[in-house]
């Protein structure tokens, strides 16, 4: 009886460890997803304030390496004005590291630091890291806040087709962009911005989510990544992610959090 008893004492544990390693959640493959989609339309963004500061037939000077990546035609005749970004129909290694081809459009009705001023990003097969970047930007220039910075409304209808799998992410979001440095400079190395607000992700597979900034997301345009925030994820059939880019400084990594365990990503 002794044996038996134990026997089965063993069998439920057992069951119980395998239940509890069954249920655990470790997939951060939506928070990836996410990142894919943060990054490019904010990058597309930083690409257009570049190409605002050259002239027309000048090559986009910030996006280069051994040679000029993308070459910059503004037509100020038409109404609204347009900016043509042209990184080649060819991947072109970038100075952070990625690849990029296709064109990125812009449209626009006034200058960057214009009160009221509306400028429109669009996409013509355009690339990044063979991640093709579909859908639209609009960036709306809301004036001084009470603190003095500059801030911007945003608002992303967009779709990314992954390099990898082929399949999409849409991306959906409205952001608040505040100038908090390098405003009063001509410069834009110094420049550096904090990101509020909520977005939505979602793929053909019915997996879906709603995100929301818990804490503002800073990013320098010296740096190809989000220097510090948090951000908390919620899947449509999962626990919630909590993300949290750190305060390290200029790096790639990042940590999420679910259900009481932290696992480190490396975001790409």
């Amino acid at each position: 009886m002794l044996t038996v008893l134990a026997t089965g004492i063993l069998i439920t544990s057992c069951r119980r460890n395998s239940k509890i390693e069954t249920n655990k959640d470790s997939d951060t493959e939506m928070v990836k997803d996410h990142y894919l989609s943060e990054f490019a339309y904010n990058d597309a963004l930083n690409i257009a304030d570049d190409g605002a500061t050259v002239n027309s037939g000048d090559n986009l000077g910030s996006y280069k390496t051994a040679s000029n990546c993308a070459t910059v035609t503004h037509d100020t005749l038409s109404n609204p004005h347009t900016m043509t970004i042209d990184f080649g129909g060819t991947n072109c290694l970038c100075n952070d590291g990625r690849y990029r081809r296709g064109i990125i459009l812009v449209t626009y009705t006034g200058h960057y630091r214009d009160s009221g001023h509306v400028h429109t990003l669009t996409f013509n097969n355009y690339f990044v890291n063979d991640n093709q970047v579909l859908g639209s930007k609009s960036v709306t220039n809301m004036g001084h806040n009470t603190a003095g910075n500059l801030y911007y409304s945003i608002v992303v209808n967009g779709l990314i087709i992954r390099a990898t799998t082929l399949d999409s992410v849409i991306w959906n979001s409205n952001r608040t962009r505040t100038w908090i440095q390098g405003e009063s400079t001509p410069v834009r190395t110094d420049d550096v911005y904090e990101i509020t607000g909520s977005g939505s992700g979602s793929r053909p597979n019915g997996t879906s989510y709603t995100m929301n900034i818990t804490q503002p997301l800073v990013k320098a345009v010296s740096c190809s990544w989000i220097e510090s925030g948090k951000i908390d994820l919620q899947p449509s059939n999962k626990p919630l992610r909590k993300i949290d880019y750190g305060n390290t400084g200029c790096d790639n990594l990042a940590t999420v959090t679910i259900n009481n365990v932290t696992y480190n990503i490396t975001l790409n």
